[in-house]
């Protein structure tokens, strides 16, 4: 039997490109730019206001996924590892597994087929906050991220942009990750400070 889902929330990622990302400015269609370094080292934190899988509430919870790709993002070849919030029980685990892994559908379907190495998934305390304008996340003993938007003449501070990313098509915040940006697992090490950023809230919803 079928299993509807549908959650709302917010996301920030931070990458190791420079401002703004090439995946987003180049002529090309999306992801077939050459990352600013060469490969690019990339993070993507989600928080849940209000989901469920069926029947299994999901509010409240975070979920960060890690990868690194040798070049251009649309060649594939990515290695990822993905953490999920210590707080979620043994049903809340698998349905945000299924989610986030694309094998639920929604929009992390996208990213599936990119990913060669799968460095698997594991619990950890996440800490994410937005305060303000400013959003960042604690993933204990791996990773802490922060990100603002990019400095703008608008009066509300934010620039954002319709750039058909995945996770938001319509709706992008541009920002910078702040100082002390750092990942450090799997034998990967990084430090994105001062790189760019994005930010949006998600709406999504699919059917396994």
């Amino acid at each position: 039997m079928a299993v509807s889902w549908q959650l709302s929330g917010s996301y920030f990622e931070n990458c190791s490109c420079d401002v703004v990302c090439p995946c987003l400015l180049s002529t090309n269609a999306q992801l077939t730019s050459k990352p600013t370094k060469g490969v690019c080292d990339v993070a993507l934190v989600f928080h849940i206001d209000k989901g469920n899988f069926g029947d299994v509430r999901l509010d409240g919870l975070s979920v960060a996924m890690v990868a690194q790709t040798p070049g251009p993002m649309a060649e594939g070849n990515w290695t990822a590892a993905a953490y999920i919030d210590d707080r979620a029980d043994d049903r809340q685990t698998e349905a945000l597994g299924a989610i986030f892994t694309g094998a639920a559908g929604g929009p992390m379907a996208a990213f599936a087929p990119m990913i060669s190495t799968n460095l698997g998934a594991r619990k950890a305390p996440i800490r994410y906050q937005v305060n303000d304008k400013k959003r960042s996340v604690e993933v204990v003993g791996v990773m802490q991220l922060a990100v603002e938007p990019l400095p703008t003449m608008r009066a509300d501070g934010e620039m954002w942009a319709a750039t058909g990313h995945p996770v938001n098509p319509d709706w992008l915040g541009l920002a910078m990750g702040l100082e002390g940006n750092t990942f450090s697992d799997h034998g990967i090490s990084w430090d994105n400070s001062r790189r760019n950023a994005h930010y949006a809230p998600i709406n999504w919803s699919g059917q396994q």
